[in-house]
This record gives structure tokens, C-alpha cells and sequence, in this order.
């Protein structure tokens, strides 16, 4: 007899329960189940493999060498079996599941509220975010972790769709009181000597900033390396130098005088914002359905987030950057033949 033919998906249940708790007793108490019930289902499943696949020790249980092959498996059918009954409870008419989203550190000042805005309209949904640089959002997305990613430019070095969503204006900031805000003819040339704020390397930001010196052949000079925006922010509000920054992570600061734009040419950059996904992984109904959202909504939703004016701003604010732009207004893209991504035309 085959192991299909003679075991059910609630001994694989119940032996990945055990397996993953280490415990016969905390496996019981989970599934609700007696002691003797649960050692009888692992019994039944030990006689179809033809092996052991638990060790009794002191302190619990231990896979054997079967066991750490049939876990393997029985996790990955468990997960599938879930998947499935999320994707089919959606032809109900309300989708359900779990909405696993990867996002770069700067899109964090906007991103949640989104995410609340959509379980808000779809309260069986939980929602899983993962938050780090570029590169970790990347590799997540190559090794399907997450089912869609949030950045501000797809990635070249994997295949991937991706369609921008929503104005991402980034800029040379600095403290009102650092020098530079006095030079009414600042060039890229002197920002290059003047000590920079960055993020590390693998961060979205960190690569920009690094291109565009090059691109103007100019050497960069780094003050000071920083893991976060926040701290990065910080730092350049305290004065201890000029920061390149998505303005979605500087509001509040900029509002309040803290921070402002150095008065040099093309100063913000406009960017985009994209939903990045993998074409080969079929995507769930709710990332699609919270894809879908943020192609229609992302831009008025962030907007609604940020748009807080005060009465009298001090210095131009993200609101007007983007006050060009209505919430019903969202770029026009093109398809990428080489990689398959849609990028901003």
C-alpha cells in the first residue's frame, strides 16, 4: 500500500503539529485532541511509511531521518491545502487569507495605513508585512516570501511585472541653519564635497544617490552611513549635514521648519512608487485584489495620509510638490520587453 492510499491529510496534520512542537502533550493540547488520539494517528502514519519517524527523549521528541523528509513535505502540502481553501472561500464573495507584502524601509510612513484601509473593506483578511532595504525586499520576492513587494524602482537583477501606483518625490534635504541653505548657486558639484547623510549599502536610496553623482562625474563623499530613515532624518535635521530622502518619510519635519529643500536645479526628482510581483508565482485573490487597490487608490490614499497643511508652510511642502498632480491623476506606463516589468512612461 502507498502512503497516499492509506494515510489522511489529518495524520500529516497531526505529525507536522508534533514535529513542529516537539511535544506529543503540546501537540494534544493544540489540536484538542487526547494524548493516546494523537500517538495513534503517528502510529498509523509510521505503519504506512514502513519507518519511525519520532524518537521519544527526555524532554519531548525528535524527527528521525524519515520524519525530517516526511515534515518537509507534509509542510509544504499543509500550506498548499490552506492556500487552497483561502483562494476557494473567495468565490463566496468575500475574499479571505492571509496578504504577505514586502516593502522598502521609506514606503513604512504611508504603507500601513493602506494595508489598514484595505482590511478595513476585507475583514477576514490578515495581513503579513515584511519592512527592509532593497535588497532584502528582492531576495524575498525571488524566493517567493512575499507575494508582492513596494519600492521606488524595480529590480533589474530578477524577472519581474511591476506598475508605478503613486508619486514618490525624493530630495536633497537639509537643516534650515546648515550653510548650504545659504548658497543661492549650489551645484551637485559642491554637494559632493559636502559630507552626505546615506543609507547602507543594499538600500534603494543609497543606489540612487550613488548613480546620480556618477552620472554627473563627480566622487561622492559620505559623512555619515546610516541603517534607517528615521535616525538618517534625524541627523540632517540636527544639522550634521545634507540627506537624500523620499519626502514621504519627512513630512511632519518638513511642516514643522526642521528640514528643508537645498535650493538646487531639478530639486525634488520625481519618482514613482511601483507594485513589484514575480510572474511565474500565481498570485493569491487578495494581493491581487490589493494590487488592484493600489493601481485605483494609491495615489489619492497617500495623498489623504499626507496632506495635512499648515496654515502657513515655511517651506515647500510634500503636499505641494504634489498638489500638481490630483488623486485621480496616475502616470502612464509602458512595458519593459527585456525584463517584463511596466515602468513609468
Amino acid at each position: 500500500m502507498t502512503l497516499a492510499k492509506t494515510s489522511s491529510l489529518r495524520q500529516l496534520t497531526t505529525f507536522h503539529t508534533v514535529a513542529r512542537l516537539g511535544s506529543v502533550s503540546l501537540a494534544a493540547t493544540e489540536l484538542h485532541l487526547t494524548q493516546s488520539a494523537v500517538s495513534i494517528q503517528v502510529s498509523g502514519l509510521e505503519q504506512s511509511v514502513g519507518s519511525p519517524l519520532l524518537l521519544r527523549t527526555g524532554r519531548g521528541v525528535r524527527l528521525t531521518e524519515a520524519g525530517e523528509l516526511l515534515n518537509g513535505y507534509a509542510e509544504r502540502l499543509l500550506t498548499l491545502w490552506h492556500e487552497t481553501s483561502e483562494e476557494m472561500e473567495s468565490f463566496q464573495g468575500a475574499f479571505s487569507g492571509t496578504l504577505n507584502v514586502g516593502a522598502v524601509t521609506s514606503s513604512e510612513y504611508w504603507l500601513p495605513h493602506l494595508l489598514v484601509t484595505f482590511a478595513g473593506r476585507n475583514p477576514r483578511v490578515k495581513v503579513k508585512l515584511h519592512v527592509g532595504n532593497r535588497d532584502e525586499i528582492v531576495r524575498s520576492l525571488a524566493s517567493h516570501k512575499i507575494d508582492i513587494a513596494i519600492m521606488g524602482f524595480p529590480p533589474e537583477e530578477l524577472k519581474v511585472a511591476s506598475a508605478p501606483f503613486a508619486k514618490n518625490p525624493v530630495a536633497f534635504l537639509a537643516a534650515p541653519h546648515h550653510p548650504l541653505m545659504a548658497d543661492p548657486n549650489l551645484t551637485m558639484a559642491t554637494l559632493a564635497e559636502a559630507h552626505l547623510l546615506v543609507r547602507e549599502r543594499g538600500s534603494g536610496s543609497r543606489t540612487t544617490v550613488e548613480r546620480l553623482f556618477r552620472e554627473a562625474g563627480l566622487k561622492l563623499r559620505i559623512g555619515s552611513e546610516l541603517s534607517s530613515n528615521e535616525s538618517l532624518k534625524q541627523m540632517c535635521a540636527a544639522g550634521f549635514g545634507p540627506a537624500y530622502l523620499s519626502m514621504h518619510t519627512c513630512t511632519l519635519e518638513m511642516k514643522a521648519g526642521q528640514l528643508q529643500l537645498l535650493r538646487l536645479p531639478n530639486n525634488p526628482v520625481e519618482r514613482q512608487w511601483f507594485v513589484v510581483r514575480v510572474p511565474s508565482k500565481p498570485l493569491p485573490q487578495v494581493a491581487l485584489a490589493f494590487e488592484k487597490f493600489l493601481l485605483d487608490e494609491g495615489q489619492m490614499q497617500i495623498l489623504k495620509r499626507l496632506d495635512q497643511r499648515p496654515a502657513e508652510p515655511v517651506a515647500p511642502t510634500l503636499p505641494d510638490v504634489l498638489a500638481g498632480a490630483g488623486p485621480e491623476v496616475r502616470p502612464k506606463a509602458r512595458r519593459n520587453g527585456s525584463n517584463g516589468s511596466i515602468h513609468a512612461a
